[in-house]
């Protein structure tokens, strides 16, 4: 059972994402927010691509690692962070077409952990190939751990 230690996660992952310049570049939005679950859209354009015109695999695991990663920081406390600690991508189908589709939710919550796991998908107007799926180890960032320690 999943269990949110921050009623207003929504709030606060939209204003983590005013800062989040990293997502701004590459192109990503995130669209969709609830309890353990993200989801977002990537217009491709030439700098996603390798020269043979497929999406690149690292954008591909990109995007995998920002849903999953969103997906375990709507979980934990207001003054709690994530960073990913693992992350496995499968890739199944060549990444080719309008835009891409990638969706992370959180499978096994813990105190220090989360597990979690993401798709991510190639959608040309209604055809939807999944391209590739990928697990999570999302580490929870403790307040202390922003402290000085002297």
């Amino acid at each position: 059972m999943i269990k949110v230690f921050n009623a207003d996660f929504k709030s606060r992952v939209e204003k983590f994402l005013e800062r989040q310049h990293f997502m701004k570049l590459v192109g990503f939005e995130l669209t969709a927010i609830e309890e353990g679950r993200t989801e977002g859209w990537l217009d491709l354009r030439t700098e996603h691509q390798q020269q043979t015109g497929l999406v690149h695999g690292g954008v591909t695991a990109t995007l995998a690692d920002i849903v999953a990663g969103f997906a375990a920081y709507t979980l934990v406390p207001a003054d709690h962070h994530v960073v990913t600690g693992e992350i496995k991508v499968s890739y199944f189908n060549p990444g080719k077409g309008d835009k891409l589709h990638a969706i992370g939710w959180v499978i096994k919550q813990g105190r220090k952990l989360n597990f979690c796991e993401a798709e991510v998908w190639s959608v040309t107007g209604e055809n939807r190939v999944l391209i590739a799926k990928a697990t999570t180890t999302m580490a929870t960032i403790f307040p202390e751990d922003f402290k000085n320690k002297e």
